[in-house]
């Protein structure tokens, strides 16, 4: 409790001074944001695993380590060319980057946006979308009773804005990069805010990373309004150092007849959090969210998500998949729920873990939540290890036992990777899983 309070008051303090610096440069609303948030965090505790949301995931060790906040961007000797294995063929000039929390102009490109499509930093958004941030930034993640928004919501400062105006298609994938370079322990709290306007279609690639393997923190929000008959696909990569840690929440918000599809990626992090929540607040809307995550060594990855049904007609689905190595250790957790009234509802979740060692450990928790009659809904988990009579039909055709398990646990993985829509994306997870898995497809 002492040593909580402690990195709590260290936090405090980083928070009130960083809102001191930002007094003469945001507006009065911004302003009232970060004071509203920073008392709400003066009041909360940091989750233990005395609650119940945070039953198998402890934070202890954040709470442990002396994070220092930056307030200057430290490029850490970052050029473009550094960061090229770090961005997407189709998104090189579609991209915004951050370090350490921070926006570098420098690294950023937008040249390829057409007309009615802003990308830019939090901090500089034109006067004529002023309006649109300040409706919605704050609006859906609640920083009233979750301590890491709370924290994430008094440092709003720098961060991505994405906007797509009515009508507008967007081909070019939009990619906000997250990089971590300082070589001692800091922390950020990256913020995205997302509104996809009336019959927008746009894909954003929202991802952490680091060049190196130290230790900080990361603790992001992201925050997504998808309006009428827009269509989001939305793709999120975790890739930190494995010495780091992750805390992280994504709120969907969906009004009438939109289209929402989210997949979620985490590979890094000594200890990472995903909180995904969507509302689905009026009819006809279809949301779709995927997710894997890859744990070996002494990892952690904790899973949540939250589908909000609330008005009829409508459809989820979602499937999430763990490959789990070593003494890795994973936690999901997915609640549908389905108000009263929401009929007609067609609501479908799937947890399916592979453990690739016997100290591997999973816990799954798939959750329905049934008010309504005349609704189609199903969940499940499953948990196991490869297939033994796979395993003998590969080698028996001469392929070698390490290339067969690589080829069967790939295969696992690419049910989910497959749906990315990005060629670079995929080809990119495809090389990071083998990889973290220390696998490989090649014959020789």
């Amino acid at each position: 409790m002492a040593q909580a309070a402690k990195e709590k008051e260290n936090h405090f303090s980083a928070y009130k001074l960083f809102a001191k610096t930002r007094e003469a440069k945001d507006p009065a609303w911004l302003l009232n944001l970060r004071q509203r948030a920073g008392e709400s965090f003066e009041e909360l505790d940091f989750p233990t695993t005395r609650n119940e949301a945070w039953k198998y995931t402890s934070v202890a060790p954040i709470l442990k380590t002396p994070f220092r906040q930056l307030l200057d961007l430290e490029s850490g000797g970052l050029t473009v060319e550094a960061i090229a294995p770090l961005t997407f063929a189709e998104s090189r000039r579609s991209q915004l980057v951050f370090v350490n929390g921070l926006f570098s102009s420098e690294l950023s490109n937008l040249t390829d946006l057409p007309d009615g499509v802003t990308v830019s930093n939090l901090a500089e958004v034109p006067a004529e979308l002023g309006k649109v941030v300040s409706d919605h930034l704050g609006v859906y993640a609640d920083y009233r009773d979750h301590a890491f928004t709370a924290l994430n919501t008094a440092n709003v400062g720098d961060g991505a804005f994405v906007h797509i105006a009515k009508g507008k298609a967007v081909e070019t994938p939009i990619h906000l990069l997250f990089v971590s370079t300082s070589a001692e322990a800091t922390v950020s709290h990256p913020r995205v805010l997302i509104v996809a306007e009336e019959a927008a279609i746009a894909t954003v690639i929202e991802s952490y990373v680091s060049p190196n393997d130290g230790v900080y923190f990361t603790n992001a929000v992201t925050e997504v309004v998808a309006r009428p008959g827009a269509v989001l696909n939305h793709y999120r990569l975790q890739e930190e150092s494995e010495r780091a840690f992750h805390i992280a929440t994504t709120e969907i918000h969906q009004e009438r007849g939109s289209n929402y599809t989210s997949c979620a990626i985490s590979l890094g992090s000594q200890i990472a959090r995903h909180g995904l929540n969507v509302a689905v607040t009026d009819e006809n809307i279809e949301t779709t969210i995927d997710g894997l995550y890859v744990v070996t060594g002494r990892q952690h990855s904790d899973s949540h998500t939250v589908i909000d049904h609330q008005k009829p007609h409508c459809a989820s689905h979602q499937l999430y998949k763990g490959i789990l190595d070593g003494r890795g250790r994973a936690v999901f957790n997915g609640k549908v729920f389905v108000r009263e009234g929401a009929l007609l509802t067609d609501a479908r979740q799937l947890n399916k873990n592979l453990l690739l060692s016997p100290e591997a450990h999973v816990d799954t928790k798939p959750e329905l939540e049934i008010f309504a009659d005349d609704v189609k809904c199903s969940h499940g988990a499953t948990v196991g290890q490869l297939e033994g009579d796979e395993l003998f039909y590969l080698v028996s055709r001469g392929i070698p036992q390490e290339r067969a398990q690589a080829l069967l646990t790939f295969g696992f993985a690419e049910d989910v990777i497959r749906k990315i829509k990005s060629k670079s994306v995929r080809e990119h997870l495809d090389r990071m899983v083998l990889d973290k898995l220390h696998q490989s497809l090649d014959v020789n």
